[in-house]
C-alpha cells in the first residue's frame, strides 16, 4: 500500500481524533452526542410511567 494518495487514509497516522470515555457514549458538545434525550431523563420518564401503571393496577383492583 502507499502512503501518498488522495482518499486513501490507510496508513496514515494522525487523522482520527482520540476520543474520550464521554464522547464515545455519546457525551460531548454539550451532552447531545446522539441528539437524543439524556439518560437521566430517559430513566426519569420510565420510572414515571412505571408509576402511573401500578397505581392504575391498585386502583383497578380494588374496586
Amino acid at each position: 500500500m502507499t502512503r501518498g494518495g488522495a482518499g486513501n487514509m490507510l496508513g496514515v497516522g494522525g487523522t482520527r481524533r482520540n476520543l474520550g470515555r464521554t464522547a464515545l457514549r455519546g457525551g460531548g458538545r454539550g451532552g447531545r452526542g446522539g441528539g437524543g434525550t439524556d439518560p437521566t431523563a430517559q430513566k426519569r420518564e420510565l420510572l414515571r410511567r412505571l408509576q402511573e401503571r401500578r397505581e392504575a393496577e391498585e386502583a383497578g383492583g380494588k374496586d
